[in-house]
């Protein structure tokens, strides 16, 4: 049984060339919550792209403008299909591995139903002001 930290996309992301997916989302969102993901002793942490799906931090990628935000709902469970698909892909076990899902709900709402072991920090918020403080006090403790 492992746990996997999924840490969703954010709009801001660095121009130019293609670089690792780690490296291309450059809002204090998002390396606030890379940085609480690594205090978690994952055994693995991804990215939730909207473009992409599941993604290694490893893997190159350049700018991209797509969110789930602005997505269908019959779009945003596609995407999320697609996720469970890269998921198997991986050898992530959806029945038995531990989720800590750090993403509002829009990117939360279609993967939970399918993963049975998950934590949401966030508790479904979508507020960047309440995720950001939440990450704040989490990694002054």
């Amino acid at each position: 049984m492992a746990k996997i930290v999924l840490i969703s996309c954010v709009k801001k992301k660095q121009k130019g060339e293609k670089v690792p997916a780690r490296e291309l989302y450059i809002s204090p969102l998002f390396k606030k919550a890379w940085k609480y993901a690594e205090t978690l002793n994952a055994d693995k942490i991804y990215i939730l792209s909207a473009k992409y799906g599941l993604l290694s931090p490893e893997t190159l990628i350049a700018d991209y403008d797509v969110t789930l935000l602005k997505m269908k709902k019959s779009e945003r469970q596609h995407w999320a299909n697609s996720v469970f698909q890269q998921m198997v892909a991986e050898n992530i076990d959806l029945d038995n591995d531990n989720f800590v899902i750090l993403a509002g709900k829009t990117y939360c709402e279609h993967l939970i139903e399918r993963i049975h072991n998950y934590t949401l920090p966030y508790n479904g918020k979508r507020s960047i002001g309440y995720i950001l403080q939440f990450l704040t006090n989490e990694l002054s403790e």
